[in-house]
């Protein structure tokens, strides 16, 4: 093998390091796939530990998708909280409108986590509540998050035995981990008494020093994931930092049985560590961030959990932390029982566009060119699906290091060549071109060329750039934005066609750089403001679509179809400038998660014209059918069965308080 081509040298962009135990597992053959769930259950946030998001029910298909009514309807319980009693004027700081949590369903019983991180249990039939249990998250005043409360979901572990013990793990925004008896929510005190500090022996995460904001120093809003009895658990830090000495956010894992502490990777390495070279000035002793803030993924055959990283500090300025910055910006493959590095691959060297790594990777094997795959796909912010053979972090197709345009702002190292990916193709805009500009009139676009001429811009890995009197030039423009291409919706995957399903979306985004006064901040230059880039008339910069849906046949590595999610757009069709002009489709239904079932794929959409359900074709991405929803639709959907009878959750915006909705076919039309 002419390992040179594939990047197994010694640079540690990318080194394998393949345990004998993983290997001896995988060469025994595919012995576990990623299969979703067959068996009418959710167990995991995304149905299974391989983040498919895949359910091979089929009472729900297209010839009745449009006969589904509401079964039942849960409002959370966070409005029976008197925030106003218990935190007076600070209460309102709090809101609780983002019910993003994805439900578990095991033996009949929903697991849900609220915006304030409430765990309740809930009969999966009735929509009765069976228990709840309020950790007081709230108490620590201002969410760590930028998007205020919310949390996605939790974790179940289970002995295995008949009547065993069985429980719902789940961390909270202010940075505690809890473990509750998912019979009746009592904490297990086994567990480390049944809550854990997680900023214990993190560096640089003093409770007693919040964020500018207010903010606790680490916590978290997305899922643990469970490997045996490991318990692995994510962090994330403030990512409005005045200072360049933040807390790192390391992955731990924890013995459910116990709480004991088993292991500590250090997604930012520490002295004599692998990847701490990469810190250069020894930028590691004060960097933070870096970790995982989104879901994670395991194999549980292999016994590995794999770890997509987040950008350190700063985001769009590394003159503080010059180098590659392992590990941030990866994908890394630890071991689940030890916390031993397995392989990693960084997908973006010294990050300066915010493109942390959005979601949990997709597991699945596939047959390229007559060998069977172990695979593993990670959907990215900046457009691009990566992948690897999940057992040694080969890449299936090259991924060829190429040159990138180079820093701007002074002090900045950029790094000079970045990775990408030869397959699949990408499936978001990246770059930014004048194709690339609205095009519905001549007059139109024109106007868009005289915008975009106020600012840098060029392709993918544009860095950021200051504002300049002398030139007129307000900065870089970024395509994808730093909300991406994907983001934490993440992907789907059907393992019985071996497609993967991406949502995505198409903007422009500018970093307003500057600098804060020296009393406030020790950065050198600092993010001030995220802005976007207006078109022409109060019309989008960019031509249409604005979202979209890709379906990849991942054994190819090529576009299915692609189609935008939802036709209109409200902003752009009531716009005079458009009036009388056929307007392709818009994709103005936004970007949401996907249940991939046997018959159907489904999603959200919200287009400005009342929010739906969508059913589509899997074979075209043809719009099949659509139900109305009683608000926005906020969570990844998830589909149970009960007694015969097939089930879809997900959550929804509603007003005054978001709601868990569970649509069923009526008993006569199943």
């Amino acid at each position: 093998m002419d390992t040179g081509k594939l990047g197994l040298n010694s640079n540690p962009k990318f080194i394998p390091i393949v345990l004998l135990s993983g290997a001896a597992v995988f060469q025994s053959g595919l012995v576990l796939g990623q299969q979703g769930s067959a068996d009418g259950e959710w167990p995991s946030y995304a149905a299974d530990a391989g983040s498919t998001k895949y359910t091979s029910l089929d009472q729900i298909n297209a010839g009745n998708f449009e006969q589904l009514e509401i079964a039942w309807r849960w409002t959370s319980i966070d409005e029976d909280i008197d925030l106003e009693a218990i935190m007076g004027d600070a209460a309102g700081d709090i809101s609780f409108g983002r019910l993003q949590a994805t439900p578990l369903m095991i033996d009949g019983v929903l697991y849900i986590i609220t915006a304030l991180n409430q765990a309740a249990a809930i009969d999966a039939a009735t929509g009765e509540l069976l228990w709840s249990f309020d950790p007081q998250s709230y108490l620590s005043g201002y969410s760590i998050s930028p998007l205020g409360y919310h949390h996605r979901g939790a974790a179940y572990w289970s002995d295995g035995e008949e009547g065993g013990e069985a429980r719902i793990l789940f961390a909270t925004n202010d940075g505690y981990l809890f473990s509750l008896n998912a019979e009746n929510g009592e904490p297990d005190v086994n567990f480390a008494g049944g809550r854990i500090d997680m900023t214990d022996g993190i560096p640089r995460a003093d409770r007693n020093i919040r964020d500018y904001s207010g903010a606790v120093p680490l916590g978290t809003v997305s899922p643990a994931i469970v490997v045996g009895d490991v318990l692995v658990v994510n962090q994330i830090t403030s990512n409005r930092p005045h200072y360049k000495e933040r807390p790192p956010t390391f992955v731990r894992g924890y013995n459910i049985r116990s709480g004991e502490l088993v292991w500590t990777f250090n997604t930012i390495p520490q002295a004599g560590e692998f990847g701490v070279d990469t810190w250069q000035e020894e930028s590691w002793r004060y960097t933070g961030n870096g970790g995982v803030w989104t879901q994670m993924s395991a194999d549980l055959d292999l016994g590995y959990v794999y770890l997509p990283t987040e950008a350190p500090t700063n985001d769009y300025y590394g003159g503080h932390r010059p180098g590659d910055n392992l590990f941030t910006q990866s994908v890394v493959a630890v071991d689940a029982a030890t916390g031993e590095r397995v392989w990693h691959f960084q997908m973006i060297h010294h990050g300066l566009w915010d493109y942390d790594t959005p979601a949990a990777p997709n597991l699945m094997n596939i047959n390229v060119d007559g060998r069977e795959i172990r695979a593993l796909a990670q959907v990215t912010k900046q457009g691009w699906a990566y992948v690897f053979d999940r057992a040694t972090g080969v890449p299936v197709w090259p991924m060829p290091e190429r040159p990138v345009p180079q820093g701007l702002i002074p002090g900045e190292r950029t790094s000079p060549t970045q990775p990408f990916p030869t397959k699949p193709p990408a499936f978001a805009m990246q770059g930014l071109t004048e194709d690339s500009l609205i095009d519905f009139t001549p007059e139109l676009r024109a106007q868009a060329l005289e915008i975009i001429d106020d600012y840098v811009y060029g392709p993918i890995f544009t860095p950021a750039s200051l504002p300049d009197e002398e030139t007129g030039k307000r900065g870089s423009i970024f395509v994808p934005s730093a909300g991406g291409g994907a983001n934490w919706p993440g992907a789907g995957f059907d393992p019985e066609t071996n497609v993967l399903f991406v949502p995505s979306s198409n903007g422009a985004f500018t970093p307003f750089m500057g600098t804060l006064p020296e009393d406030e901040s020790n950065f050198r230059y600092y993010r001030l403001q995220n802005r976007g880039v207006p078109g022409p008339r109060g019309l989008p910069l960019l031509k249409p679509p604005y979202s979209t849906i890709t379906a990849f046949d991942m054994n190819v590595g090529e576009i299915l179809w692609q189609v935008a999610n939802g036709q209109g757009s409200a902003r752009v069709e009531n716009n005079p400038a458009v009036e009388g002009i056929e307007l392709p489709p818009l994709g103005g239904g936004g970007r949401h998660p996907v249940l991939v079932t046997s018959t159907l794929l489904i999603h959200g959409k919200d287009e400005g014209y009342g929010p739906k359900l969508v059913a589509r074709s899997k074979e075209t991405g043809e719009e099949l059918a659509t139900i109305d929803l009683p608000g926005a639709p906020q969570s990844s959907p998830m589909s149970f069965a009960i007694d015969g009878r097939q089930y879809i959750a997900l959550g929804v915006n509603a007003t005054p308080t978001p709601e868990l909705i569970v649509f069923a076919l009526a008993e006569e039309a199943e």
